[in-house]
């Protein structure tokens, strides 16, 4: 989805073997906290408390209230019949409302009379709202069109798996979101021509697939010939299911078939005609360095999905050190595999030996799945000996819908309804199983599902007594950081019960190195789209799809994928401080607690909180 919401939501990672990093301070940097001298032990703050609870909370409705679908992400009804504003002037009014917030907040409260849970959040709000202010001037530089999706084929994935139809009415908003989505493809369409007039133009590898992308949801009935159109059969299921007499189905039926007809087609029709009219101003597959203020630009984007300042040539080296401390890993299993060969020999024997592939059938997607949700189950059992509390929500595991394989990622979770109406979605891509690493699937499974996103963004929106903004709000490094831990956890919880799964592993941690490595090289050394493929390829077996699928993603959103290991990295150096310091007092359970019991965190902040464990349990 097209990034129109403030960074305070945000709408839908043993450690041992690594070296500890060194994190800078978030930036901005956070005002210091208030030293527990300034708050008299006898002081009550809990009426005060409360009442900053409640305002933060009226702020988080106000913010979201902007945006219909994340109201709808929500499992909230309001604005139900309506689609986002994709404008860059829908920026402009989320940052005037997160600086109006802001001025209250210091204006309402002094953080001296709050308790520490409240001033804490006092803190991060005041943070976000800084943050966002330091990104609004790149505010024109994300392509809503790109190799990661487009409009076309993500309003269908919203309403599919998040517009739940229960009466007559929602059923008309579901068609009125459809007739909507006429207007969403013009908006976005403008856009693209602002920025191009701006001379942010997206890379040339972009059009195809997003031309793809657009065109794959006009495929089939009622557009064609051919099977339902997964919408048009997602509306049609959903209105059979309801309680309502014939007539009245018959008709949302026949309103629903003239909307996909009518406005959804002409829409996305006006954006392929917008993309072919960009096309032709691309001029190469090159990164950040090459738009206005390039260099400036991709420093706020490691700012803000690190929540450090490192720099680009200090997360290079970092992902070069990992590089070189993962293959040596990769070694000693490869050893314990009885392979003789070199590591780049088992890499290509992993990319084309039918032992390590799926069938390319529906049984091997199906079986796929099958080991997938096994390696879950077999998290969940085990997960009472190193966490205290599970997430409630469900947890579902799901094929990406075909509409959308050619710009989908290898893998994602989706976060769960807080109603308890939509489950936690860990999607996987299996568009083609000969391109699929069969010794990947538990480790990817660990870091999407279980004891990775789930555990940590389902769980997240379960805290009591936190406001809304940290329940469902997110900082890259931490949540990303978490899922990339995980992996390296599951084989501590002993899932992992081969050599080949452990090396399937350590190749899911490699790929995050190389991502140091390529974005930084990409977007501040000016490493070439083909220089990077080659450098994946040398020090990976992912696919060739796969890593071909990955570098344009790092193109395309400067900065992201750096976040998955710098987390790691700094989680990793946090449990191995609280192991040496704590000894025997150490308890898994409590120190997982601790980083995930208030939900996220930027790293320096997660630094203290971890500091503040170790000190009470001495």
């Amino acid at each position: 989805m097209l990034l129109r919401l403030s960074p305070l939501l945000l709408l839908g990672g043993c450690a041992a073997a690594m070296p500890p990093v060194a994190v800078a301070p978030s930036a901005p940097a956070l005002p210091a906290p208030v030293s527990p001298a300034t708050v008299s032990p006898a002081t009550n703050t809990a009426a005060e408390d409360a009442r900053l609870l409640a305002f933060l909370d009226a702020k988080f409705d106000e913010q979201v209230a902007l945006d219909p679908e994340a109201l709808t992400s929500l499992g909230i009804k309001q604005d139900y019949d309506k689609l986002g504003d994709y404008t860059l002037a829908a920026t402009e009014k989320q940052m005037q409302l997160a600086e109006r917030q802001l001025a209250e907040l210091t204006a309402g409260f002094d953080p001296a009379r709050l308790g520490p849970a409240a001033r804490l959040s006092y803190r991060l709000f005041q943070r976000d709202v800084e943050r966002q202010r330091e990104s609004y001037r790149f505010r024109e530089y994300g392509f809503p069109v790109s190799t990661n999706g487009t409009p076309a084929g993500e309003i269908p994935v919203f309403l599919i798996n998040q517009h739940r139809v229960d009466t007559v009415a929602d059923a008309e908003a579901y068609v009125a979101r459809l007739e909507d989505s006429e207007r969403v493809m013009r908006e976005v369409v403008e856009r693209i021509e602002q920025q191009a007039a701006m001379g942010i133009v997206p890379p040339k590898m972009v059009f195809t697939p997003a031309r793809a992308d657009a065109q794959s949801i006009l495929e089939g009935a009622p557009f064609g010939g051919g099977a339902d159109n997964p919408l048009w059969a997602d509306f049609q299921k959903k209105v059979a299911a309801l309680d309502a007499p014939a007539e009245i189905k018959t008709r949302l039926l026949e309103d629903g078939h003239a909307a996909l007809t009518g406005p959804f087609r002409r829409g996305v029709e006006t954006l392929v005609a917008g993309i072919d009219r960009l096309e032709p101003r691309a001029t190469g597959n090159d990164g950040a360095w090459s738009l206005p203020e390039g260099e400036a630009y991709y420093a706020d984007r490691l700012r803000a999905y690190t929540t450090t300042d490192l720099t680009a040539d200090q997360i290079h080296q970092i992902g070069l050190q990992q590089v070189a401390s993962i293959r040596a890993e990769m070694e000693a299993v490869k050893r314990e595999m009885g392979y003789s060969g070199t590591l780049e020999q088992l890499f290509g024997q992993l990319r084309t030996d039918p032992a390590y592939k799926y069938p390319n059938t529906d049984a091997g997607r199906e079986q796929y799945l099958t080991d997938a949700r096994t390696l879950i189950d077999t998290v969940l059992a085990r997960s009472p000996e190193y966490f205290h509390r599970l997430p409630e929500a469900k947890l579902e595991v799901r094929a990406v819908e075909p509409f959308r394989q050619d710009t989908a990622p290898v893998a994602f979770y989706n976060r769960p309804a807080p109603d308890g109406s939509r489950p936690g979605i860990f999607y996987v891509n299996l568009a083609d199983m000969t391109q699929v690493n069969k010794v990947q699937t538990d480790g990817i499974a660990a870091h999407e599902g279980a004891p990775g996103h789930h555990f940590q963004i389902a769980r997240a929106q379960e805290l009591e007594g936190l406001p809304k903004f940290r329940r469902f709000g997110g900082y890259g490094a931490y949540t990303e950081g978490w899922g990339l831990y995980s992996e390296r956890l599951a084989d501590e919880m002993g899932v992992y019960t081969s050599p080949e799964q452990r090396f399937g592993m350590l190749s899911l941690q490699m790929w995050r190195a190389i991502r140091l490595v390529l974005d930084t090289g990409i977007h501040s050394k000016r490493w070439s789209r083909e220089q990077a493929i080659d450098y994946f390829r040398a020090n990976s077996p992912n696919s060739e799809r796969d890593i071909v699928k990955e570098v344009d993603r790092y193109i395309n959103n400067p900065g992201q994928a750096t976040s998955y290991m710098v987390g790691q990295l700094k989680i990793a150096e946090l449990r191995d401080r609280a192991r040496r310091e704590l000894g025997p007092r150490f308890d898994i359970r409590d120190f997982h607690e601790v980083v995930l019991g208030q939900g996220p965190l930027p790293l320096n902040v997660l630094e203290e909180e971890v500091n503040r464990y170790i000190a009470a349990a001495t």
